[in-house]
């Protein structure tokens, strides 16, 4: 393939702006489908939890062909609590489409995703999308993506960026708004103007940096890269440079192209090429597959540290091993240190104290997504509040601090900056706009820990809240996440509709009628401060009088129904999430 006709692309975006979209339409349009063929929705987004919760959630590439050119699309997480995958796999871009929203501008998570796009120099195409929105204000959507550039310290040549306008769902863009869009293909002809082809020596000793990891169940693991020195060709004799330094012979067994989202076998591949390798069983994000000859390693990938952490341990509950198929801690442990392999923002240790591991991620949703995946995956086990990761420097304790951006209506300004008070936030800026207020807040992690569903219930669900690592700052001293005790099981037992009538005037149930229950469990949230030991299978004393109006049917209040991120979010440090394939319990730890 000639390198001049290649182009390596980064598709970066807040969540919810289009990305996927706009990628479903360029390869829509690029003429790879047949006619029979049907097209999916939602191509690049294939794992369940994306599809479900419509989000990137790991970095995926894909391809299309257009006229002579062959443009790979690396598409990343909009979300920056899985930036480790960011930072990785923009090493195989040679430019980027950043996406913007018309009407929103660029919002924090873009911020996060950009800066390190510009880190690595990458030139920029702007794509303005959704400008069919009635509220769309292109112009000073501009102004802002050209203020943020500024705020990164963009080389004068990334200033001098070009501007798409485009609707990805409408399926058009254009150069100017005076024009009439009618297809895609502006966005495709600023890629191949703007993006320069890959760069690197034909004939020199083969580099390519593992930036990403596939499995096939045929062929194991398979490290996934940018060629950027010689060339591959199956049955190669290589060594892969291990992130320790050390080298370790290899044989090139498949190699794999990109054709649309579907991986192709080819013989050879050449400079510049995105492609997966098979052929070393153990291979991880970060080593460098080189020739045996005269191995050159590249520079491993260096990765922001995690700022928070949670204990996986297994269940010890009175319903232990009755929902699982994976449930001792070797199992647990085996599963943790194989997503590592393909996560390099995940820490995991063994705990001292006793049987488990601490598992350090970038954020809540970064570890909550891995549960979900590993209790989808049949395993069962337990895992504790989340605690943010505290240095210390020169004496000095240090914590994580996020940088929160919220807006939300006016009349609800108030009560947010009370509670984000409360939680040591320090707002940094204020910006009123036609009823709307935008404040922007420098608070600790811990600080934000069940913070939005408290923000979702102040704003009546109107408000957007989004956030980012700001930096270590000084520790802010106590911050209390949540004011009122909880509602705990006496004894086992299995719950029936009078006991929890007479229960839900003392606080919020999590649970409704016919639920078996043990000791300890955790059925609801009181309305006051302190715990409160209950009773939830007491029924009414039988009696052979009646009484007229008190033997009416029993009307319960329906329980409050609480995802993973939520019991994540609710749970104290003496208390455990209990997660199985088949529910999501919380419990007191004993």
């Amino acid at each position: 393939m000639n390198r001049e006709q290649i182009r390596n692309v980064a598709i970066i975006a807040h969540v919810d702006h289009g990305k996927t979209t706009l990628v479903d339409k360029l390869f829509d349009q690029s003429g790879m489908f047949h006619e029979r063929e049907t097209r999916v929705k939602r191509l690049m987004d294939s794992m369940d939890l994306e599809r479900e919760r419509g989000i990137t959630i790991a970095s995926k590439n894909g391809s299309f062909q257009y006229k002579d050119y062959w443009i790979n699309i690396i598409d990343t997480p909009g979300h920056a609590d899985f930036g480790g995958q960011v930072e990785r796999v923009l090493r195989m871009a040679d430019g980027a489409v950043l996406l913007v929203d018309a009407q929103e501008g660029p919002m924090p998570q873009t911020f996060f995703v950009l800066k390190k796009a510009l880190a690595l120099h990458l030139p920029i195409v702007v794509v303005i999308n959704k400008i069919d929105k009635p509220a769309a204000r292109c112009e000073w959507v501009i102004d802002q993506v050209f203020d943020l550039f500024v705020k990164l310290n963009a080389p004068d040549d990334i200033l001098d960026f070009p501007v798409v306008y485009a609707s990805a769902k409408q399926g058009y863009a254009m150069d100017d708004l005076s024009e009439k869009g009618e297809t895609i293909e502006p966005v495709i002809k600023k890629i191949i103007s703007h993006v320069p082809p890959p760069q690197g020596d034909e004939n020199g000793s083969l580099q390519v940096l593992v930036s990403s990891i596939d499995y096939s169940p045929y062929l194991g693991r398979l490290g996934i890269g940018k060629i950027t020195s010689g060339s591959l060709n199956i049955n190669k004799d290589i060594v892969v440079s291990l992130r320790d330094g050390s080298l370790k012979p290899a044989r090139v067994t498949k190699v794999y192209r990109f054709v649309k989202n579907e991986k192709v076998p080819t013989e050879t591949a050449g400079i510049g090429e995105i492609v997966a390798i098979a052929g070393m069983d153990d291979v991880t994000v970060g080593v460098t597959y080189t020739s045996a000859e005269n191995p050159i390693p590249l520079p491993p990938i260096k990765i922001d540290p995690p700022t928070i952490s949670m204990n996986f341990i297994p269940n010890d509950s009175p319903f232990a091993g009755t929902e699982g198929e994976f449930v001792t801690s070797r199992h647990i442990d085996e599963r943790l240190k194989r997503e590592t392999l393909s996560d390099v923002a995940l820490v995991v240790e063994e705990l001292s104290d006793r049987v488990g591991n601490k598992v350090s991620g970038r954020g809540e949703l970064h570890l909550s997504i891995l549960i979900e995946r590993m209790r989808r995956e049949g395993y069962e086990f337990q895992v504790s509040s989340p605690q943010v990761i505290i240095r210390e420097e020169n004496g000095k304790k240090l914590e994580p601090y996020e940088e929160l951006t919220i807006d939300v209506n006016e009349e609800y300004m108030g009560v947010v900056i009370e509670k984000l008070g409360e939680r040591k936030g320090l707002m940094q800026e204020m910006t009123q706009n036609n009823g709307m207020v935008k404040l922007v807040f420098h608070i600790p992690t811990r600080g934000l820990l069940g913070y939005k569903s408290e923000f979702l219930t102040d704003t009546k669900g109107m408000g957007v809240m989004n956030y980012i690592f700001h930096k270590y700052d000084t520790y802010a001293g106590e911050i209390k996440n949540r004011t009122n005790g909880v509602l705990v099981v006496k004894e086992p037992c299995t719950s029936v509709a009078y006991a929890l009538n007479n229960l839900q005037e003392r606080g919020t149930l999590f649970i409704g009628p016919q639920v078996k229950l043990y000791t300890g469990q955790i059925i609801g949230e009181g309305n006051r401060d302190g715990d409160l030991v209950v009773n939830p299978a007491k029924g009414k004393k039988l009696t052979n009088m009646r009484a007229a109006g008190s033997d009416d049917a029993v009307v319960l209040t329906p329980p409050k129904k609480m995802t993973l991120e939520d019991y994540l979010a609710f749970v104290n440090s003496d208390e455990l999430v209990e997660v199985t394939p088949q529910s999501i319990r919380l419990r007191k730890a004993s």
